[in-house]
């Protein structure tokens, strides 16, 4: 089985842009059936990643509207995906 990548950053993604996620950050993965939550900034994440933006456009989405420091959002952006690969989610 193939995934579709993200050609800026070779991540894949065909896998997140099928997650359905509320206003609430309830987040349900209609391939496993399994369901979990996350805080806005997670949200903005498999949002933007499953649009196609790289890390980098991500993580200048977190300074944009959360107003943390660039540094700071790359190592959350870093982090989150470290765990949507644990999670096999990417």
């Amino acid at each position: 089985m193939s995934s579709t990548m993200n050609s800026t950053t070779n991540l894949p993604i065909a896998r997140l842009s099928r997650l359905a996620i509320n206003e609430e950050g309830f987040v349900f993965d209609p391939q496993t059936g399994e369901s979990f939550t996350v805080n806005s900034s997670g949200g903005m994440i498999i949002h933007s990643l499953a649009k196609g933006m790289s890390t980098e456009q991500t993580a200048e989405a977190l300074v944009d509207n959360f107003g943390i420091k660039l540094h700071d959002a790359h190592n959350d952006v870093r982090d989150f995906v470290d765990q949507l690969r644990f999670t096999k989610l990417m």
